[in-house]
């Protein structure tokens, strides 16, 4: 059952999401060689908590930080520690912030210091494929019009879409109706329709679209090695149009 949030919802919505985009803010200036994946989560969290909002992701289904640190091969749920960035590395962050009881989520891939050409390309492309499902977003267009977007930027640019893991509803609770492929035909499922919340999450390998689960049970990895950007904004459906909520 898809959810239906009112004007008063999607405002408190939008508090969190700006929590969530000025964090990312406070963590762009801080990310560099040298600095470790632990202390990033650690000023997230203060940031959050200081800001009157909770880390959604802290305890949800026993992760055991503020933030999602994800690095190179990395995919998603990188959990942050005490490795140290190096120049050269990209780092996928993700952070959520419960608002009056609501989530905000976004999700961004940093360079660190100077990178590889494929690796600025990758990022790139990751962020124009968000855009591009984010401008399918509309009443009256189908869920998969989004992914089919996400999917027809992504693979034209030769790089390949990770189909393991969606987007999804958000609201009250960080993972609600519907789920939200990367992929696919369009003109498929659920018509939209104003006072949706989504979160749309390309996740983009630059080799095969293959991934599996780290040990630690949380880290998921490109299965060939490559690198991987994750990119996310949550976004409402409006009257006319979508609008990101995840901003300043």
């Amino acid at each position: 059952m898809i959810l239906l949030k009112t004007d008063e919802e999607i405002a408190i919505l939008r508090e969190a999401g700006r929590i969530v985009a000025r964090c990312h803010e406070l963590l762009a200036r801080e990310i560099r060689p040298g600095i470790t994946t632990r202390e990033l989560d650690q000023m997230a969290e203060a940031f959050i908590r200081k800001a009157g909002a909770i880390p959604t992701f802290k305890g949800y289904h026993g992760y055991p930080a503020a933030i999602c640190t994800s690095v190179n091969d990395e995919v998603v749920h990188g959990i942050p520690g005490d490795r140290a960035l190096v120049e050269g590395d990209i780092v996928s962050i993700d952070i959520g912030a419960t608002y009056e009881g609501f989530v905000g989520d976004a999700a961004r891939t940093y360079a660190v210091g100077r990178v590889t050409r494929l690796a600025r390309r990758l990022i790139g492309v990751t962020e124009r494929a968000l855009m591009a499902g984010i401008e399918r977003a509309r009443p009256g267009m189908r869920l998969s019009d989004i992914g089919h977007a996400v999917q027809r930027h992504v693979e034209s640019r030769g790089f390949s879409v990770v189909r393991d893991y969606v987007g999804h509803g958000i609201g009250r609770q960080m993972h609600e109706e519907p789920q939200i492929p990367n992929f696919g035909p369009p003109g498929r499922g659920p018509i939209l329709g104003v006072g949706m919340v989504l979160a749309i999450e390309p996740m983009v390998n630059a080799g095969g679209c293959e991934v599996y689960t780290a040990e630690d049970g949380w880290t998921v990895r490109t299965k060939d090695g490559s690198l991987s950007a994750h990119c996310e904004h949550t976004v409402a459906i409006g009257r006319d149009g979508p609008v990101i909520l995840t901003i300043p």
